[in-house]
């Protein structure tokens, strides 16, 4: 087995997203996913974002100039205690085999964390959890977890887990009868919610986002300018809008979608409560559309209080897995002390 170079055998530099596509991309081939797919999102997330270009940053392999890695943070507008600031997501961190060892990705990271912080007001990201020993080192704390939870509405394929056929098929729709009455005995004092689905985002949710308030926890703005860029120019997956709206026809709550295998994957929601949560009537109101579909369960990923998850754990979303959120803020203090309120689309993807 070879010896692992020295990281003195290595530098760091600052990228450029428009002269350095080529070179990041090849660091991502055979790490990051499919090359179509990850061409598309290069020039989608690091040469449209609307906060302005990701920062990058390169490693070189200096006996041959070779550029072996790159990892970025991408720029989002996030509000807390009523101030908007600019935050960066990490992202693709990628070495190429040769060079995998932890000396390299260390200097990349922490050349990444040090830029990001004169940049951004906070800096956080989702690390795989085998990652997290790197992300300590470099000097970002965890921050919490964000939880993907589910909740099943077509009950045969579960219960076969533990049945026979025969006896799953009818025993499954019993237990979605009684689900639909459940539901249907919940929402009987609940002010009237309508939904009706939508291909783009809605201007609506600028007059949404305005209205809606902002509590201690640190959230992403999500207005239409975001929602846009995020969603509606995504080249990476087909996202359509639930639009849950009062009795006048005013929009309340929106859930962002993704249908995939007979499951509905909720990717960024918000109502008129703000980072309070939404309600478990708006919560009804997206299963009862998903029950329409005919999707066996719906999904939702979370990173914030159970205060705030309220109106789902009340609807019977369940745990599934979670993953650790780390995070370092230019400014130290109280800010960390802050708590956070994340859906899937607080990532690149």
């Amino acid at each position: 087995m070879a010896a692992t170079p020295p990281v003195s055998t290595y530098a760091v530099e600052a990228g450029d997203v428009a002269r350095d596509r080529e070179a990041v991309l090849a660091t991502w081939r055979g790490n990051l996913g499919e090359d179509a797919r990850m061409q598309a999102k290069y020039d989608w997330f690091y040469a449209r974002c609307p906060y302005g270009e990701p920062t990058v940053r390169l490693l070189r392999h200096a006996p041959d100039e070779a550029i072996v890695g790159a990892a970025a943070a991408g720029p989002r507008r996030l509000v807390a205690d009523g101030k908007t600031f600019d935050a960066g997501v990490l992202v693709d961190l990628a070495v190429t085999p040769e060079h995998r060892s932890l000396g390299p990705a260390l200097m990349l990271q922490a050349a990444l964390a040090e830029a990001g912080v004169q940049r951004f007001g906070l800096l956080y990201g989702f690390p795989n959890p085998k990652a997290a020993a790197v992300f300590k080192r470099v000097g970002y704390e965890k921050f919490g977890d964000i939880v993907r939870h589910a909740r099943v509405l077509r009950h045969a394929s579960y219960v076969q887990r533990r049945l026979p056929r025969v006896l799953a098929v009818p025993g499954g729709w019993v237990l979605d009868r009684l689900d639909t009455l459940k539901a249907w005995w919940r929402r009987r004092a609940d002010a009237r919610v309508s939904t009706r689905w939508s291909e783009r985002t809605d201007p609506r949710f600028d007059s949404l986002w305005a209205r809606s308030p902002s509590y201690h926890a640190v959230t992403a703005v999500r207005d239409a300018a975001f929602t846009r860029w995020r969603f509606d120019d995504s080249p990476l997956a087909n996202t359509r809008f639930l639009l849950a709206e009062d009795a006048n026809g005013t929009l309340v709550a929106w859930f962002a979608c993704q249908e995939d295998n007979g499951l509905l994957h909720v990717r960024d929601f918000w109502s008129e409560h703000g980072n309070a949560g939404v309600a478990r009537a708006h919560v009804d109101a997206l299963l009862r559309a998903a029950r329409r579909l005919g999707v066996a369960a719906v999904s939702v990923e979370f990173g914030g209080s159970a205060q705030a998850f309220s109106g789902w754990a009340a609807c019977g979303f369940v745990e599934r897995t979670r993953r650790p959120v780390f995070g370092r803020w230019s400014n130290p203090g109280a800010a960390h002390e802050r708590g956070l309120y994340l859906t899937s689309a607080d990532e690149d993807e």
